[in-house]
């Protein structure tokens, strides 16, 4: 297998330190569920230490970061602030809510130039988020960076201005849909992309059966297998088990590349598809029970995929 330029072989993570319930963000994310246990911030931690131990026996470089703010509930959730590039550009984004808005960094490229990395520059499109612009990082865009093609489905999260201009900026095409938690037309929009679909270097995980129109949906089909994407139907009850919430990386040296996923998701997963994903890169399932349930988010919103060159 040819080493795909769009698969990380390096991620960034941030520390739970005060990782809780977020009833401003729950407004918007049916799967966050308040838990009345005192354990709730150290299972998050023993979870967290799980999965750097998977990227460790996996071969995956890592970065550990404390966060901005050390009582932000969603912090472990870095993807969704910022995002890096091969041309070492950091890109700092506009989120929704104010309780996100404290986990950014300002200085997150001078914070991994410390790391050992370099950066050329900064883009920061935070400002948006004033003007209505929302754009949440990878959780609002699932990029096929080998083929610059952005995927977005549109919530309160995701404004379709904002992914017009971005791919402006960066020069990507831009691939809109809807997408709701039932499927159905009248149905709450799913608040980030990255819950829909996964895109590894040769296959695609998508939940088709959330896109309540059909043009759209054989749009993404369409696009998808243009791309030389094998495509992987999941189910909405898939989906809410975090199937379309996984991420493929590659091992540092060697070409060898793995598929990071929820225990839960993998749970969900039946056999024909986990073969079918098998024919593309290992299964690595980590078991997060307390982030999912409590924050909503699973394994791929807890690694941002890191493409700058280390120095």
């Amino acid at each position: 297998m040819i080493a795909d330029p769009g698969i990380a072989s390096h991620v960034i993570l941030v520390r739970p330190t005060g990782f809780g319930h977020d009833p401003e963000t729950a407004e918007s994310n049916s799967f966050q569920k308040e838990m009345d246990d005192p354990e709730i911030q150290s299972n998050a931690a023993t979870e967290f230490d799980g999965l750097l131990e998977a990227l460790r026996q996996a071969g995956v470089g890592f970065t550990v970061l404390d966060p901005m703010d050390r009582s932000a509930p969603n912090a472990v959730f870095p993807n969704n602030w910022f995002s890096t590039h091969d041309d070492g550009a950091v890109v700092l984004y506009p989120m929704y809510t104010a309780s996100r808005r404290s986990e950014r960094d300002p200085d997150m490229a001078r914070t991994l130039e410390r790391e050992g990395f370099l950066t050329t520059r900064t883009v920061d499109i935070s400002a948006w988020e004033h003007e209505g612009r929302v754009l949440e990082g990878t959780g609002s865009l699932v990029l096929d960076r080998a083929n610059k093609i952005a995927y977005a489905c549109l919530s309160d999260r995701t404004s379709e201005q904002a992914v017009k201009d971005w791919c402006d900026q960066f020069n990507y095409t831009p691939i809109t849909f809807t997408a709701t938690f039932d499927g159905s037309f009248h149905g709450a929009a799913i608040y980030h992309t990255n819950v829909v679909m996964s895109i590894g270097s040769s296959c695609a995980v998508v939940c088709f059966d959330s896109m309540p129109f059909p043009a759209e949906r054989q749009e993404v089909k369409e696009e998808l297998e243009k791309s030389g994407k094998v495509v992987i139907p999941i189910s909405v009850e898939q989906m809410h088990n975090f199937v379309g919430n996984m991420l493929e990386l590659r091992a540092v040296k060697g070409n060898t590349h793995f598929i990071f996923l929820s225990e839960t998701a993998f749970l969900a997963l039946v056999p024909e598809q986990r073969l079918k994903l098998q024919e593309h890169a290992q299964l690595v399932p980590v078991p997060i029970p307390t982030i999912e349930t409590v924050g909503g988010g699973s394994l791929r919103c807890m690694l941002a995929e890191n493409f700058l060159t280390k120095k």
